[in-house]
């Protein structure tokens, strides 16, 4: 499998580290940056060009996930889900790691560098990669009600709006 990966300055060791686990695994890792440490960094260009490259190659029906880090993990899950058809989830245990995949089908998966060792993280993202989308009626259903939103600003037959 194709896994895109991105940090800032506060994952770099760690993604380091992880993608080389990745690689031994088998995984083409493609490292969207940075490349060095720089302090004054910014995380955003690097989550959203790992996040455009695992939508181009599902467009392009090649099979990719994403993992993104930073400190929190927040940032670069919000970066990452700025770009259509991503589905970005913040990881934090185990449980956390295969929900992402059975309820939401994310493609990508942001974890906080600084929240965690090492160890953790390459847990989380073996159980992601490992857990499959079953697919249920129900998670399909919500799931194409949140790209319909990302599309047109509306989901059929449900009230959207901001007098809520």
């Amino acid at each position: 499998m194709r896994i895109h990966v991105a940090t800032d300055h506060a994952g770099l060791e760690f993604s380091q580290q992880l993608q080389q686990h990745l690689r031994e695994q088998g995984h083409e890792v493609i490292d969207h940056g940075p490349q060095e440490y720089d302090a004054l960094d910014d995380y955003p260009s690097f989550c959203i060009n790992a996040a455009l490259g695992v939508a181009q190659d599902e467009s392009n029906g090649v099979q990719a996930l994403g993992v993104v880090f930073g400190g929190s993990g927040n940032g670069e899950q919000m970066a990452a889900n700025k770009v259509e058809g991503i589905r970005a989830a913040l990881v934090w245990n185990d449980s956390t790691a295969e929900l992402a995949r059975e309820h939401n089908n994310a493609n990508v998966i942001s974890i906080g560098a600084r929240q965690h060792s090492v160890d953790e993280a390459i847990r989380f993202i073996d159980l992601f990669i490992a857990t499959p989308f079953p697919g249920d009626e129900r998670h399909v259903r919500r799931i194409s009600q949140l790209g319909e939103y990302e599309r047109t600003g509306a989901i059929e037959g449900k009230y959207v709006g901001a007098d809520v």
